[in-house]
């Protein structure tokens, strides 16, 4: 059935791309189909993949994590960190032809913070107001310095929206996104392909080379790996980390790759519901023993051929954050036998572990199984549609969770909404009023020295409570044809496409 799905799909880009004699169109495989094409409303890892082809952004970052100008040319932080300055680009047009002026984005500025079921409104909740200075500046006033601001607007916050289209679609803007990039949006169909072409009038219009992109979800690895072999597709992400060798020893295929700024971690649910009455949720001693039962450079080795990054913070050992009074612990099953004695638990006892569906979630979820079996957690694995899990996690329908996080350039964005007491992201209903007195505290400060320490304080809150088990730092792994050239892959694991030529 899912050769059946992409054939016709396949047949689908064939016949779009066969519409003019001399058109280009870059086919490229998706892992899953993204939610709502909405930038204020959408929260998948790969809807931000989709936006990049067709939504420009304030600020952009480059391969070493730098802010570098997209549609906004500078910005300026006042001395008191309450008001940042930000000049446009001028000559921007929308999709629909509208201009692209200060007013606009006031416009898309306030909608992330207005727009009923919004979640952007949390990662710039520090604005206060959005003022136009001239028809080319914004200042955002804030209600307190927000140090994450421009990473921020480095994202999905930074997008900007035709205000005209935006008002007269309403809700259903999703259904036909009009932005500022370098394609503009024309047609989605669910579950099978996403089109989009060329912008004629993008500002940077000299820079774009490829008539019309296809982007087709193909959960199944193995399918999306044999059709970018075979040339059904030309770019696929999320290769798997056993699949690398295949993809180096092919000479018509190109493999980009990046360490995450994310992670894969095990959410525990200790407050939300009554699923949180459990030893594991109930008790920090349970959790910790958990953590040391778990080998995360066996786990690596195991499952992704030693290729990624064990890990037990939010950002990687790589990452300037990073904390080095933390290491990344080694198994000690006799330690975490202690500590399930200390928190006077009887073991085994069960967890209803939800696992997203996946040939590597699921090769992860079996291996911490047997690892937590010899300590007397039996992980009892439900494996789930992703969607599906986020709903069933927001509800508190689990004990414990494996979630991936694509991760943001700033640890702010990799922290605060998991951590903070009734944070969007907070599946686990984790409350401490220290970590959320820290969380708070980074935020208001721009020195780099300043801020580290605070997070290392934050580290040994969390660590302490566990309220998610940090495992590992993915490596982006885009496999792509020899046909492509131009592709450069960024630590956010987003495709672009400007500069990107087929030959």
């Amino acid at each position: 059935m899912k050769a059946l799905r992409f054939a016709a799909a396949a047949a689908a880009v064939m016949l779009l791309a066969g519409t003019a004699a001399a058109q280009t169109t870059l086919r490229i495989g998706l892992a899953e189909d993204p939610d709502i094409l909405d930038p204020t409303l959408a929260r998948t890892y790969v809807g931000r993949i989709v936006f990049a082809s067709f939504c420009d952004k304030l600020f952009d970052i480059d391969e070493k994590l730098n802010v570098v100008p997209q549609l906004a040319l500078s910005h300026e932080t006042s001395s008191d960190g309450k008001a940042v300055t930000i000049k446009l680009r001028p000559g921007v047009k929308f999709h629909d032809g509208e201009a692209f002026d200060a007013e606009a984005a006031k416009y898309s500025i306030e909608r992330h913070l207005t727009l009923q079921g919004s979640f952007r409104k949390p990662e710039i909740a520090a604005l206060d107001r959005v003022e136009v200075v001239d028809p080319l500046t914004v200042r955002l006033v804030l209600k307190n310095p927000f140090s994450p601001l421009i990473s921020q607007l480095t994202d999905r916050a930074g997008m900007m929206v035709s205000p005209k289209a935006a008002k007269e679609a309403g809700d259903r803007f999703g259904l036909k996104p009009v932005c500022a990039g370098p394609y503009k949006f024309v047609e989605r169909v669910q579950q099978d392909r996403i089109v989009v072409e060329k912008f004629q009038d993008y500002w940077n219009k000299d820079n774009v080379h490829i008539d019309r992109i296809v982007y087709l979800p193909i959960v199944d690895a193995t399918v999306r790996l044999a059709n970018v072999k075979s040339g059904g597709l030309d770019l696929i992400e999320r290769v798997l980390a056993t699949d690398i060798k295949d993809v180096r020893a092919d000479p018509r295929l190109k493999l980009s790759t990046a360490l995450e700024l994310g992670y894969q971690g095990l959410d525990i649910n200790v407050g939300n519901g009554e699923k949180a009455k459990n030893p594991l949720g109930s008790s920090a001693k349970v959790r910790q023993a958990l953590s040391l039962a778990i080998d995360r450079d066996a786990l690596n080795q195991v499952v992704f051929n030693g290729e990624f990054v064990p890990g037990n913070q939010w950002v990687s050992p790589e990452h300037p954050y990073f904390q080095q009074s933390f290491p990344v612990p080694k198994r000690d099953v006799a330690k975490a036998k202690a500590l399930m004695k200390e928190a006077g638990v009887a073991a085994p006892f069960e967890v209803d572990f939800m696992v997203p569906k996946g040939a590597e979630t699921q090769a992860v979820a079996e291996v911490m199984q047997a690892m937590a079996a010899e300590i007397g957690i039996t992980l009892k694995i439900r494996v789930t549609e992703f969607a599906t899990s986020l709903k069933q996690a927001e509800s508190g329908d689990y004990h414990a969770y494996l979630l991936a996080w694509s991760g943001r350039t700033d640890p702010d964005g990799n922290t605060y909404i998991f951590h903070k007491c009734n944070a969007p992201q907070d599946y686990p209903g984790y409350c401490n009023p220290d970590a959320d007195k820290l969380l708070d505290e980074a935020r208001a400060v721009a020195d780099f020295a300043k801020r580290k320490a605070i997070y290392e304080k934050l580290t040994k809150v969390i660590l302490d409570d566990n309220p998610k088990l940090y495992l590992y730092h993915r490596r982006v792994l885009i496999a792509h044809t020899t046909r492509l050239e131009g592709y450069r892959q960024m630590p956010d694991g987003l495709v672009r496409v400007v500069g990107l030529r087929l030959k």
